[in-house]
Order: C-alpha cells, then structure tokens, then sequence
C-alpha cells in the first residue's frame, strides 16, 4: 500500500513544529513517521521513546522521527524499507526553505507510486506584521499550499484575525483554511484514513473540528469508472477532499488508490497485494453543510452501475 506524505512547509516561527507534535501526539494507532530538521525541537518526551538507531527515535505509540540530514529522497527509501512500514510521513521543511523544489521531486512517479504527496500544508502566522505577506519565499510558501493553518490566531483581535485570513485567502483562493491554534489540526483532514469498510448508511463523522464533517462510502461489488469519474466531477466542487480504494469492472485485475485534493484527482495503481480487503471504500470530507449523504449516494450510485 502507497505511503501518503504530508509536507508541511511555513515561515521561520510560524509554528510548524508545534503542529507536527500536535500530529504525533493525536496518531490514534496510525505508524506516522516525522522528517525533521531538528530532533531537539520535536517535544519527544523522555517515557515515550520506545529505542533510537540509525537517527531513528521510535516512540510508544508506533510513531518515528528521524532527522533530514543530507538527501530528502535518500531518507524517504530508508523509512518505507522499514518493517513495518509507516502509515503516513509527515515531512517539516525548513522555514527558510522554499516547498516549489521539495514538490518537484516529491511528483517524480518512482516516488509518487510508494510514496504520493497527499498534501501540502502552510502554516501562517496570524499575529505576524501585515508586511510578511509580501515576502517572495513565503508567498511561494503559501502558493503552493492545499491547506493554510493559521496559528497564533489567540494572540490578536478578531478584526487583525479576519483580515489576516482574508488576506491568505486572496493570495491562494484554491487552498482551504483551518484555524491551527497551538497545533491543533484536524488529523483526518491532512491524512484521510480508510478504515475498514462501512455501511452506506455510516453518521457522518466530525474530524475533531466542526467545521468538517466526513462521509465513508463503500461497495463490495466492483465499480464501473467511467461511472465513478462522473460521480466525482459531480461531487468535487464541494469537497475538500476525498480518498479510498477502488475496483473496476473496467480492469478487474488492478486496483487504484484514489485521491483528491481541492478539485484534483489522482488515480494510482496498485497491486493485489496492497488491498487490504476487496471492494471500493471512499472517504468524502467537506465543510459542514455543503453537501449531504443522499448527494453522496445519489451521485455514487451510478458508479455501482456495472457498464
């Protein structure tokens, strides 16, 4: 099964590593391997390191970090040779690194088919001076996010926040925005999980914020994708983000993992042996309100129509 990895890039203090022990900290039984570029700033307490070998901190909860030291692709191949290997990566960039680079080689399809970028996460400084928005590194920071986490939105006062968001929002239109006060974020939001396969008939279900509400649809019979591909043009303009497994009618014997970001969807091939069980599962995430289940159904029902 792909790895999916999270990049999360932001300014210098922005408040990255706060939200990258934030994910640590909420993995719920998910392996999450963090690359960073400073051990000493990852709040690693002493009673939840498990061993430390090859520059790899094992954590109680079956989370990793390593240390970016040197090639980016290098350690990547080091951590998806691991037994077990990671659920997720989660990669921090440096803050005075810019994403558009990291990116590129992240897209190489070498990389892409064991380890896809699921997305791109800025963080942006709520209380930070109204001239940093007009810095070029952090403009292409912020360019070339999916989701903007703005933090420190505790430290000004609701008209400075609004403007600031509003400010974010006109920079990137595409990207969607998430309050990230100390860290917090959304892990379904960042990293959508596909769990073991549900009802149709499965409550909607918050990720730990309600301004998003998910969906999990499933089949056990193969789907048709020219169907299916119907069904999320449908669908996507009011989606933040779908992910999950199909079969075909099409092509019986391939599976794909299927991901989408902001209205741009990706289908992965995979092996039989990357399935964990047989049929399509999809999680549907949006902001609440903006669709509903019988939407969901309504559209997907076509895809279950075998062509």
């Amino acid at each position: 099964m792909p790895v999916p990895i999270l990049l999360v890039t932001g300014f210098l203090g922005a408040g990255k590593t706060t939200l990258v022990n934030r994910i640590l900290q909420q993995a719920h039984g998910r392996r999450i391997a963090a690359v960073v570029n400073d051990f000493g700033a990852i709040n690693i307490d002493a009673e939840l390191i498990a061993g430390a070998e090859d520059g790899v901190v094992s954590l109680a909860n079956g989370c990793i970090c390593c240390s970016l030291e040197g090639d980016l692709l290098r350690t990547l191949s080091n951590l998806l040779r691991r037994t077990p290997k990671p659920d997720a990566i989660v990669i921090e960039t440096s803050g005075v690194a810019d994403p558009e680079d990291i990116v590129r080689n992240l897209l190489d399809p070498v990389i892409w088919r064991e380890a896809p970028l699921e997305t791109v996460l800025c963080v942006a400084d709520a209380a930070s001076p109204e001239a940093d928005l007009s810095d070029p590194l952090l403009l292409s920071q912020l360019r070339v996010a999916d989701l903007i986490a703005v933090s420190k939105g505790d430290l000004v006062d609701k008209p400075t926040l609004d403007a600031r968001r509003q400010a974010l929002s006109q920079i990137n239109r595409r990207a969607t925005l998430v309050e990230a006060g100390g860290g917090e974020i959304p892990l379904d939001l960042v990293l959508p999980e596909v769990g073991t396969a549900r009802e149709r008939t499965t409550r909607p279900k918050r990720p730990s914020t309600d301004r998003f509400e998910s969906f999990n649809w499933t089949a056990a019979e193969p789907i048709s994708l020219a169907g299916f591909q119907q069904a999320i043009g449908r669908l996507a303009s009011r989606l933040v983000r779908a992910k999950g497994i199909l079969e075909t009618v099409e092509k019986p014997d391939v599976a794909y993992l299927f991901q989408l970001t902001r209205g741009k969807a990706t289908l992965t091939p995979l092996g039989r042996d990357d399935m964990a069980k047989s049929g399509t599962r999809i999680v549907f995430i949006a902001e609440v309100d903006r669709i509903v289940r019988s939407e969901i159904d309504e559209a997907m029902s076509q895809a279950g129509r075998k062509s």
